[in-house]
């Protein structure tokens, strides 16, 4: 790594069980990752499909959460900005951020499921000049503009400013963030181009954050979160048969031929096995080495969740050393 990083981890509360336990689970691991010293916790935001993800509500959540934990930092990976009402977002952001303590961090990206749209009263067509004007609108917000006949959010929140990164696949959505000086939030897998179908997440990845580089104003510090998929057990066998069972479950658009685990799990861009397993599948990415955020998630595997927890502790204890961070000991523990 060219500098230190924050290590995260991010859930899409998609545990094998009733949404409220998915909510009571997703908690505790993300208590358990500040208890393993983890610098942020993420959390994903989906309508209407439970198989895709489990949160319709982020910010409920994790106001939830904030109750029940001291120093991490929490974090939407993403609100659907197109889908929300941009005002409510400033206040409901604003009042969470000063209940966490100025913990939060706010991730925003258009959405990526089309027929979530239709029950909004929107056009997915129309998701790109929503997003950004609903973006616009946020900004205004929390800068505490006058957003008509002299009425400014309450409570102020101008810390959020510099707390916003938005997610993209496109070279063009990079340069976008860089250009207003966000965070760039990179997805654990991405869709490959029908004319590439063997490309690389590190050949889709680096234009963007090369352009992101690039658009950023001077004097602005880059903000880089490479999301990953990791899965770390205490031997390759027992990651493996879990893969099998998890990346079986779904068939994604995007998925290179083959149907055998190992073409799955190229396709998904997983990356599991013991925590030295782990390690030199994560070295062999060349774009982590832009990143000062390592945030790691175990979907598209979905293991149990006492190993969800399991690999938690194997990351912070055994993997993220590897990439610069300070060990985790049992003695060390918050």
């Amino acid at each position: 790594m060219r500098h230190p990083i924050r290590l995260g981890f991010f859930t899409r509360l998609l545990d094998d069980v009733p949404p409220g336990e998915r909510y009571r689970l997703a908690a505790e691991q993300i208590r358990h990752a500040e208890a393993y010293g983890f610098d942020t916790a993420w959390v994903a935001q989906h309508h209407f499909d439970g198989e895709e993800g489990g949160l319709p509500a982020p910010l409920v959540f994790l106001a939830h959460v904030a109750a029940r934990t001291e120093r991490i930092r929490l974090g939407t990976g993403i609100i659907t900005l197109p889908l929300e009402q941009p005002l409510r977002v400033a206040e409901d952001t604003a009042v969470l951020d000063l209940l966490t303590g100025g913990r939060l961090e706010v991730g925003v990206g258009g959405g990526g499921t089309p027929s979530a749209f239709a029950p909004f009263g929107h056009d997915p067509a129309d998701r790109a000049a929503l997003y950004a004007e609903h973006l616009w609108v946020l900004r205004r917000a929390w800068a505490g503009e006058d957003l008509g006949g002299g009425s400014r959010l309450y409570p102020p929140a101008p810390r959020l400013l510099d707390a916003v990164w938005e997610a993209t696949f496109s070279v063009a959505g990079g340069a976008r963030a860089g250009r207003a000086g966000h965070g760039l939030m990179l997805s654990r897998t991405q869709p490959r181009p029908a004319e590439r179908p063997q490309a690389t997440l590190a050949d889709l990845q680096l234009p963007i954050v090369e352009a992101y580089h690039e658009s950023l104003p001077p004097g602005a510090a880059p903000r880089i979160m490479a999301s990953r998929t990791a899965f770390v057990a205490d031997s390759r066998a027992e990651a493996l048969r879990y893969a099998e069972i998890g990346l079986g479950r779904r068939t994604l658009p995007f998925e290179l031929p083959g149907s055998d685990l190992d073409s799955r799990i190229t396709a998904y861009d997983v990356h599991l096995g013991t925590p030295q397993d782990v390690i030199e599948s994560l070295c062999a990415d060349p774009t982590l080495q832009w990143a000062t955020d390592l945030v790691f998630q175990v979907h598209s595997v979905d293991p149990p969740h006492p190993l969800v927890l399991r690999s938690i502790e194997l990351l912070a204890t055994e993997v993220a050393p590897a990439f610069g961070r300070r060990p985790i000991t049992e003695s060390s523990k918050k």
